[in-house]
């Protein structure tokens, strides 16, 4: 079978078997479409021809051209499951991605804002929600919805009217791997969602249905989601990377600056709070408590910086 038609069934495959992500999916896509590529230019089409030491030939090269330890681990990790599926369908006499190591990633702290440059960012969102112009209030609920539920930026453009409970202050949400689970949400976040659906989401879809465009036929079709954009349609992550990027390009840190630091910030302020690692595991929709850990050990370091800053004996 040639390597293409095989990366193309296998994608396929765990797109209805195993319920990836799409971030994951575009991941291996890429990942094994590179694969392909490096094998063709080996003279290796067909999958039989693909051998162990071709494809670390080809972690070696994505090494040598600088790319991170953490892109070579996902690099691993798609070669592996290719391979295991190739062998359990019978495509591939053996498993050559069970032998291949996957390289150890160092763990890297999250970037976290503080308690007083949330609020600040929060405030100001508050102050710019004008009544004239409702993309100012899509802002701010979007802000707000980040930083009171921690979730993720995927799960937050996918949610639907019908998930939001205004009475309970709940959001039921779709995490990875299409699990289900219920947020809270507190008063501010209440009160900016209140008035963006009172005041702007009804005129997002009047202004929508009123402009013209190429994509008329398809206007509106997305208005059973929560946030929408200044077209009627469901709002891109894209955008809200965007809107994320821009209220905290003035907050002090080093890290990325997209909507993961209020997720990494949310979860970080409430173990600061007292709450219970397991209650902020569920918050965050983590499968694993490991992954919730190293929120503690944000906690840690800021103690550390905090005693080091104060103490007259540090």
């Amino acid at each position: 079978m040639r390597v293409a038609d095989a990366i193309e069934r296998f994608l396929r495959s765990i797109k209805l078997e195993r319920a990836f992500s799409e971030n994951t999916l575009r991941a291996y896509q890429r990942d094994l479409t590179a694969l392909e590529k490096f094998a063709s230019s080996r003279g290796a089409s067909n999958l039989e021809d693909v051998t162990l030491e071709l494809c670390r030939d080809w972690l070696w090269s994505k090494q040598q051209a600088g790319s991170a330890q953490s892109t070579i681990a996902r690099n691993t990790a798609a070669l592996k499951s290719f391979f295991k599926w190739a062998s359990q369908n019978q495509i591939c006499d053996t498993d050559i991605g069970a032998r291949l190591r996957t390289p150890k990633v160092g763990k890297r702290l999250p970037r976290v804002v503080t308690e007083a440059q949330v609020n600040l960012i929060l405030e100001k969102a508050e102050q710019l929600a004008t009544p004239d112009t409702p993309s100012t209030h899509r802002d701010w609920v979007i802000l707000e919805l980040l930083y009171a539920t921690g979730i993720r930026v995927s799960e937050l453009c996918s949610i639907r009217l019908s998930d939001v409970d205004r009475e309970g202050n709940t959001l039921r949400v779709i995490g990875k791997g299409n699990k289900e689970r219920t947020v809270p949400y507190g008063a501010p976040a209440a009160k900016a969602l209140d008035r963006y659906l009172r005041d702007a989401r009804p005129l997002l879809q009047l202004i929508s249905t009123s402009t013209p465009s190429p994509d008329a036929a398809h206007v509106g079709s997305n208005t059973g989601f929560l946030l929408i954009s200044d077209k009627g349609k469901k709002v891109n992550p894209r955008s809200v990377y965007s809107l994320v990027a821009r209220v905290l390009q003035d907050a002090p840190g080093g890290g990325p600056r997209g909507p993961h630091s209020f997720r990494h910030s949310a979860a970080t302020h409430l173990l600061d709070g007292g709450a219970d690692l397991r209650v902020v595991q569920e918050l965050l929709g983590h499968s694993s408590l490991a992954s919730t850990q190293v929120y503690t050990h944000v906690s840690a370091e800021r103690l550390a910086q905090t005693y080091r800053l104060a103490h007259p004996r540090a």
